[in-house]
């Protein structure tokens, strides 16, 4: 597991804790709150203060990625994930968060990235792009 290997070389030791959580979140496949990880593990007997301890090493390491929405922290898998750059969608009522993967947005969007390294003389290394609306279900279509 590359998750392991990346821990220990920062230091910190890889737990039966810290493995179950993470393969967690890989399988949840999904953006989750701290109460939605800790509700789906704690009958492995792992608390809420090692859920957010591990989590913070995670987002430290740049394993995953915090995402604030209407003052709730989800976290999703960003490491290794495939999509290092993508946009949210957030359902104003079912509160589900998408991820808005196409690929012909995915090239529009790197590139509107290096348009604005460019011209603002930065380097860009992650962005927070949530966009809120109804979803498809909610919506009624």
């Amino acid at each position: 597991m590359l998750y392991k290997k990346l821990i220990k070389n920062k230091g910190y030791e890889f737990t039966i804790q810290k493995r179950i959580l993470l393969l967690e979140m890989i399988n949840a496949n999904t953006h989750l709150s701290v109460k939605q990880i800790y509700e789906r593990i704690k009958d492995k007997n792992i608390g809420l203060a090692t859920v957010y301890r591990s989590l913070k090493i995670f987002g430290e390491l740049g394993i995953v990625k915090k995402i604030n929405v209407d003052n709730i922290n989800y976290y999703e898998i960003k490491i290794f994930s495939g999509k290092p750059l993508h946009v949210h969608f957030k359902c104003d009522k079912c509160n589900s968060i998408i991820d808005v993967d196409n690929l012909e947005q995915d090239l529009s969007y790197i590139k509107l990235n290096k348009k604005i390294e460019e011209k603002n003389d930065v380097e860009i290394y992650d962005v927070d792009i949530m966009l809120k609306g109804l979803c498809s279900k909610c919506k009624g279509g």
